[in-house]
């Protein structure tokens, strides 16, 4: 295990800084544009899964979150110039605020039922946001980024690496949790919640738990959005695509394991990106519902699933046990 732990955080190291090398370096900067949304789908991803897949509880209220983290970034920069670090935090915070206060209300029920509910969430919260004209309202709000800090050249070179370091976090976090106390009784919750309950496991405050601490990493990851765009706007922020990408990714790559949204996001991202520029941006929809389709039908265990499998029937070939 330790050998392991070892392996990710050097891992982890070198794709921190490779991403801050690219950043003094390269040149392009549509390269940190699109690098900056497939690192964006990371975080969203791999955050949805902690409740999601761990738990089994499927949310489409990724959007609410994400909405709430850009807005509660404007509210500062627009009240406080707050730097870009402070946004961050003080997004994760009300992303955690927000995780407990919707989780409290929602959690209670499940299937289909938890799902509405967190569609709900989004749609109201949106709402209050269209109707708030101090940041903006229906309208949206144009904003003008701060003078970049060194050793950066660009405002957008510097949120890429902002996003690097928080899509790290993320994934040290779901591994973190996969295979601590909390990620087996959230297993236990998606396997079977009444015997769970029954065996002591508190069930609800391990949801509460998973709810926060994905709201948390949502909405830090919302807060980059409005210097990213230097606009920001109620239908964008709180987007169900939002949602439905996350979630897409996340069973696209699998759910069983850590490394499953990490690999779904950076798939469907990169692809999604390339068509895009090649196509139409019009396409990704298409792309992400139609691959998400295939999946479920074809490989409910995504990715991971799929590679299992073929382990498995190699070894059986190999006469392996």
């Amino acid at each position: 295990m330790r050998r392991h732990s070892w392996r990710f955080w050097i891992g982890s190291a070198c794709a921190l800084g490779l991403a801050a090398l690219a950043a003094v370096s390269v040149k392009n900067e549509y390269f940190f544009f699109a690098g900056f949304v497939v690192l964006q789908f990371i975080v969203l991803a791999t955050a949805w899964n902690i409740l999601g897949g761990y738990a089994g509880y499927v949310n489409f209220g990724t959007g609410a979150f994400f909405g709430t983290g850009a807005y509660a970034a404007v509210l500062l920069f627009k009240a406080a110039s707050a730097p870009l670090a402070l946004q961050v935090s003080a997004a994760a915070a009300v992303g955690a605020l927000l995780g407990l206060g919707a989780g409290w209300l929602t959690l209670r029920l499940r299937g289909i039922f938890f799902s509405i509910a967190t569609v709900a969430v989004a749609i109201v919260l949106e709402t209050v946001v269209m109707n708030w004209r101090y940041v903006g309202g229906s309208t949206g709000l144009q904003l003008l980024r701060p003078p970049v800090l060194p050793p950066f050249d660009s405002y957008i070179k510097m949120i890429f690496v902002v996003a690097a370091g928080l899509a790290v976090l993320a994934v040290a976090i779901a591994r973190y949790i996969e295979g601590s106390w909390i990620g087996l009784g959230l297993r236990a919750v998606r396997d079977n919640e009444g015997a769970a309950e029954s065996s002591g496991v508190p069930t609800l405050k391990l949801k509460l738990v998973a709810c926060i601490v994905s709201g948390a990493l949502m909405s830090a990851m919302g807060s980059l959005l409005p210097m990213y765009m230097s606009f920001v706007e109620p239908s964008s922020a709180f987007s169900l695509y939002i949602s439905a990408s996350a979630l897409a990714m996340a069973i696209i790559g699998g759910t069983s394991h850590w490394v499953g949204p990490l690999i779904g996001a950076i798939l469907i991202g990169t692809t999604e990106q390339i068509v895009t520029v090649t196509i139409s941006s019009e396409l990704n929809v298409l792309v992400v519902g139609g691959l998400l389709v295939l999946f479920v039908v074809l490989a409910p265990q995504g990715l991971l699933g799929l590679a299992e499998t073929a382990r498995l029937r190699l070894a059986s070939r190999r006469g392996k046990p």
